[in-house]
């Protein structure tokens, strides 16, 4: 009898042991790497988690380095990546995810219950100390389960920082766009006051109909009105980066560029599209982590269907003038009602929604990588047909109306007129390579990103039985 208790007790001591020893513990980054290595290999770009004094200042000194010069688009990313606040916010999810995983690694804290009674001059007193068997043994699952998690939560983060490196990326392209847009408004009104004037002038000396002259001030005064919406929509696109960038104060007075970047020389031929987004889309690998995290825990959950809760004390009482009574109890909810089905039918529908939530995201990332794919090339061939085709032909036309115009075979106002519509012509190829670019950005993002929406953590969590019994 003797040396069963003492294999008990090394039994028991060997378990503790093996718990102690497989006890998770905070990791040096908090996980934070693996967001790292996605900026560092995906985006050429490194990332910083502000979480001290040290570290803003740190941010803002490279910050202002790369503001010290004219914007460039890398460079927007780059400050985006280091200095918005949104996404600052969203990596303190790997914070409270990691916490949760060390939580789950933690010992069950013991429980200890006194009680005195009394009867007249008899003393009762009852000592328990206690402890959750259940918890003990499923804390290796619950431990692998949240490592899991935590796993799905770095993807998380990782997905919306090159969701912000791509919404930046557009938000500077728009920018520059519009800027230049402006400069060429400008053109369109200056070639138009200069023909209302001169039409006022020639109608004043009789030389032209009050129907033209009307014709030449209306327009005028319309390229005015388009001219204050053109500025205000760029005004609008640069804050719109300013706020991608996390910028304030003094900062905002970036310098963007005159013109945006030019065309490449050839579009670029994406091969075997579908399975590059299936095994690069950070999405995709999240819902698959998430899936096979409830798969484990539904088998924990069949485990503990019937008996969630089971607990073993040692109890010492003691009486007036009697001799002390030690003994142990176990605590076993009987599974007269509930017998765990519901839980266990909870658990396999979860899975069962996991498995599904993936291939839907499969199926969307295949199609969004296709349509994506689509734009860029539309967009690519768009602005190298305005590039190659529609301005140099308005250029050809300008130039020849400018001989006729010196020939005195057209006037003024037709040149005028030709001038107005080269610029315009001009406004559309700018849109056209603005649109490429954005275009050429969605697509990055369709290969290695997210879709809106499809990132869940839910399920995971939910189907674990906790260690007291509190499902």
């Amino acid at each position: 009898m003797r040396n069963q208790t003492r294999s008990l007790r090394g039994g028991a001591g060997l378990l503790v042991a093996s718990l102690l020893a497989g006890c998770a513990s905070f990791s040096e980054d908090g996980g934070f790497g693996t967001v790292q290595s996605v900026a560092q290999e995906r985006l050429d770009k490194k990332t910083s988690w502000v979480k001290s004094e040290q570290d803003a200042d740190a941010v803002r000194q490279e910050v202002r380095k790369l503001l010290a010069a004219p914007l460039t688009p890398d460079a927007a990313v780059q400050i985006a990546l280091l200095n918005n606040r949104g996404l600052q916010a969203t990596y303190f999810e790997l914070g409270i995810a990691e916490a949760d995983l060390v939580q789950a690694g933690r010992l069950p804290n013991p429980g200890f219950i006194f009680e005195r009674l009394s009867r007249g001059d008899v003393v009762e007193i009852e000592r328990t100390f206690f402890i959750d068997i259940i918890g003990l043994l499923t804390m290796p699952v619950r431990t692998d389960l949240e490592r899991q998690r935590f796993a799905i939560v770095q993807h998380r983060v990782a997905a919306e920082l090159l969701q912000v490196a791509a919404d930046t990326r557009r938000a500077y392209y728009r920018a520059v766009a519009a800027r230049e847009g402006v400069r060429y408004m400008d053109q369109v009104k200056l070639a138009a006051e200069a023909s209302a004037e001169l039409a006022r002038r020639m109608a004043a000396a009789g030389n032209f109909s009050k129907l033209d002259e009307a014709r030449e001030q209306v327009f005028y005064a319309e390229v005015t009105a388009q001219l204050a919406r053109v500025r205000q929509a760029a005004l609008a696109e640069r804050e719109q980066l300013t706020r991608m960038m996390g910028l304030w104060g003094e900062e905002i007075a970036f310098q963007l560029p005159a013109r945006l970047p030019a065309l490449p020389k050839t579009a670029q031929d994406f091969t075997h599209l579908e399975a590059t987004a299936l095994k690069q889309r950070l999405d995709v690998q999240a819902a698959m982590k998430e899936a096979e995290g409830i798969a484990a825990s539904l088998g924990l959950v069949k485990a503990t269907g019937v008996v969630d809760v089971l607990e073993v004390g040692y109890r010492r009482n003691s009486h007036t003038g009697e001799p002390h009574q030690t003994g142990y109890e176990i605590e076993l909810h009987l599974p007269v009602f509930d017998w765990g089905d519901a839980r266990v039918a909870r658990a396999e529908s979860t899975y069962m929604q996991a498995v599904n939530r993936a291939a839907d995201i499969a199926v969307r990332a295949r199609s969004e990588v296709r349509e994506a794919y689509g734009g860029y090339r539309t967009a690519y061939d768009l602005a190298k047909h305005y590039r190659d085709e529609v301005v140099p032909l308005r250029k050809r036309i300008s130039e020849e109306n400018l001989l006729h115009y010196n020939g005195m075979l057209i006037s003024i106002f037709e040149l005028l007129a030709d001038a107005r519509q080269q610029v315009a012509a001009v406004n559309a190829a700018i849109a056209a390579l603005r649109d490429f670019w954005v275009a050429d950005s969605s697509l990055q993002l369709a290969m290695t990103g997210k879709s809106p929406g499809t990132m869940s953590l839910a399920g995971g969590a939910d189907a674990m039985p906790a260690g007291n019994g509190g499902h």
